[in-house]
């Protein structure tokens, strides 16, 4: 194949992968883990779920364009029949009674469930752009309880803790802060 793996357009590159061209599907599959990998650490998984469901969600992919059951409609199709599938997979994961046994589910993971349809919608890029646009326009006392709670993974005793205060006000606050964030965003859609 003369091209550079990246310039394939998506026909070029669904040919490639029925004919198990090694390049490509190296480059195919090293190329859109980093996105599932983030989508499942943000959602109650580990790098361990990401790989098992992302090798799961890859092998769909190859064996669904091997039996002719992919046409691409834009330059970025297989790549988000890809991440879809592995969405999908994850969700399954996610509602699963063993997952939820062994994990407490919180509320933004439920909130991820629940907004399968809006996702639909709008692209998670653009919505993961917007929150990230709406949390630094987020007042500092929200930016820092949610900061400490999702980036340092604190639990809801440390943070009261930490900030002098108990625990159901800490838990009503990040609950508050949280709906202000999402009121920005949809504010931010309009």
């Amino acid at each position: 194949m003369g091209k550079s793996v990246s310039l394939l357009n998506q026909s070029e590159l669904i040919c490639a992968i029925k004919s198990n061209e090694p390049n490509v599907l190296k480059h195919f599959y090293t190329a859109n883990f980093k996105k599932v990998e983030h989508l499942i650490l943000q959602n109650s998984g580990s790098v361990e779920h990401a790989k098992d469901i992302y090798q799961e969600a890859f092998i769909t992919v190859w064996t669904q364009i091997k039996e002719d059951k992919f046409s691409p409609r834009n330059d970025s199709a297989l790549q988000g029949y890809l991440y879809k599938i592995a969405k999908n997979k994850w969700m399954d994961v996610l509602r699963s009674k063993s997952f939820k046994n062994r994990n407490s589910l919180n509320y933004e993971t439920l909130a991820f469930i629940n907004d399968e349809n809006d996702d639909e919608k709008a692209s998670t890029k653009k919505k993961l752009k917007l929150t990230m646009r709406a949390f630094k326009n987020l007042g500092q006392p929200c930016k820092q309880l949610l900061s400490v709670f999702y980036f340092d993974k604190k639990s809801l005793k440390e943070i009261a803790s930490e900030f002098k205060i108990e625990e159901t006000t800490a838990r009503n606050k990040k609950y508050r802060c949280m709906e202000k964030l999402r009121a920005m965003v949809l504010a931010s859609k309009n």
